[in-house]
């Protein structure tokens, strides 16, 4: 007795196609074999089918079974191989039809009572079926909505084994069990925060709508409650809306984490990921025995915020510089190397020395300056060398906090950095990227010549206030992005000026 079964399972971010093979035979001692390179819940899927096969009223003979899991030479881990390998040993006792095992796939957990369980990874295991022309899928109820977004294949969603036995018995039409039916559009995002909420700190929000506009990585310098977390929160609200690619992107890496808590059951609002300072590297870029995504993949296509940056671990931050530089991470273990997209904007904020109050005209900072100097110097080069700008967040004065006057909504900003956005995708049509952060060396010489009064400015600013070298290229680049905010096809010295402010941590006040 014999039977195949099509199912799906994951490699990194995408699927591939599974053939699950169930032979039964007469022999003794009843055994049940799994081969294919099974990893820990499928090894413990036996039990499970087998259970649920009974307590879902289907009579199941004493016999030696081997479930094959092919292609043989590749790792199969996680639990969604259940439904089809329960499915597989009921075609080859005849309880279930065989005659469309070919063209659809099954995946889903089954708890002992032959109900089904929702699983990781549903999203591009179907952008995998319909790749491969398959036409439809089974999958657990509670993943139909992830699903839905995939149009061109009809998608199942189930409760019960008995369910599953019903469609492919011809018992009941597929289509009458779908629960949403796929739509191709992405719904529309529900912020939950505002830029309208902050009160004062007007700087620090132009300064921030630079950094959306230009796709630039920002860090915040200010004493402690002065807002710094409560404005980077808010960074995603005013960057322009996720394309539906972009969604599905997010959505991808999100599924595959078991971490798609969206009720909509795609990532339609970009991410904001604001891991803890006490984080490991592999939880920062990903990993594991099985590598998993981190937080800089959780973070794609969204804001990866970094508060206390100077207190996370020197080999954390040292492990983003690949992320940062390349848009991706590469995790390489001895049996298998996967690359996991990482394309984000970094937000870090900090205080200004190890007490906080060095910049607080209201409170006395007891913090020599060479102990200032060592808490500054905790971020390396390279790491700087990555971050456009950096602002001065100061304390927030009583007339600002009990002001009843309400600042610009996120809205209003969004229309604007849609705009510059718009024009550097038509700038860059022709590179891989779309943002004026991304520009090489050669690109910044193209695209941020500068006229002979901007480069005196930008040569007295660097003398007098002790800019460094690596802060040239960065003032450039943040000119550009201030120049499309204000239609300017040239950089002039308007521009520079306001570029030159967002350089702080390399005036010799700092370092």
């Amino acid at each position: 007795m014999f039977a195949k079964v099509l199912s799906s399972s994951l490699l990194g971010i995408d699927a591939y196609t599974v053939t699950v093979e169930a032979h039964l035979e007469n022999a003794s001692p009843p055994k049940f074999f799994t081969v294919g390179l099974p990893e820990g819940a499928v090894k413990e899927s036996q039990k499970r089918v087998l259970a649920a096969i009974k307590n879902s009223d289907f009579r199941f003979p004493s016999k030696r079974i081997t479930v094959n899991l092919a292609p043989a030479d590749i790792r199969k881990e996680g639990s969604a191989f259940d439904l089809p390998i329960a499915i597989g040993l009921l075609a080859a006792l005849g309880h279930v039809s065989s005659d469309h095992l070919d063209k659809v796939v099954l995946v889903g957990e089954l708890s002992l009572d032959g109900k089904l369980r929702p699983i990781k990874g549903v999203l591009p295991i179907c952008i995998n079926a319909k790749k491969l022309g398959i036409k439809g899928i089974i999958l657990p109820h509670e993943n139909a909505k992830e699903a839905s977004y995939i149009p061109g294949i009809k998608v199942a969603a189930v409760k019960t084994l008995k369910d599953v036995a019903h469609i492919l018995n011809g018992e009941a039409d597929m289509a009458d069990a779908i629960s949403f039916q796929p739509t191709g559009e992405m719904p529309r995002p529900k912020l939950m925060v505002d830029f309208a909420d902050v009160k004062g700190q007007e700087n620090v929000k132009r300064a921030m709508e630079v950094a959306a506009a230009g796709g630039h990585n920002i860090l915040l310098i200010g004493p402690p409650g002065s807002g710094k977390t409560m404005l980077s929160k808010r960074l995603p609200s005013i960057l322009p809306n996720m394309t539906m690619d972009e969604a599905l992107e997010a959505t991808k890496i999100h599924s595959v984490a078991g971490v798609n808590n969206s009720l909509d059951g795609i990532i339609n609002i970009r991410p904001f990921r604001a891991p803890h300072h006490t984080i490991s590297d592999v939880g920062l870029i990903g990993g594991g025995t099985v590598p998993k995504p981190g937080e800089v993949s959780l973070a794609h296509n969204g804001v990866l915020f970094l508060d206390e940056l100077p207190e996370f671990k020197k080999n954390v931050l040292e492990v983003m510089r690949q992320p940062l530089e390349n848009g991706d991470v590469t995790i390489s273990r001895s049996q298998i190397s996967l690359t996991y997209p990482a394309n984000f904007m970094l937000v870090s904020a900090m205080n200004p020395c190890p007490c906080g109050y060095y910049t607080d005209p209201k409170n006395e900072c007891h913090c020599n300056p060479m102990l200032i100097q060592k808490y500054v110097s905790r971020l390396s080069g390279p790491l700087l060398d990555r971050i456009d700008i950096h602002i001065d967040v100061p304390a927030l004065e009583y007339k600002d906090l009990s002001s009843a006057k309400v600042g610009e909504d996120s809205a209003r900003i969004r229309e604007r950095v849609q705009f510059a956005r718009e024009v550097q995708t038509k700038r860059y049509e022709h590179q891989p990227y779309h943002a004026n952060a991304s520009m090489g060396k050669s690109d910044v010489e193209k695209y941020c010549k500068i006229d002979k009064q901007s480069a005196t400015l930008l040569e007295t600013a660097m003398e007098k206030l002790g800019l460094s070298a690596r802060a040239y290229d960065r003032i450039l680049k943040v000119s550009r992005t201030i120049a499309d905010m204000t239609r300017d096809e040239k950089i002039n010295s308007v521009h520079i000026s306001e570029a030159i402010q967002y350089r702080s941590l390399d005036r010799n006040t700092w370092t």
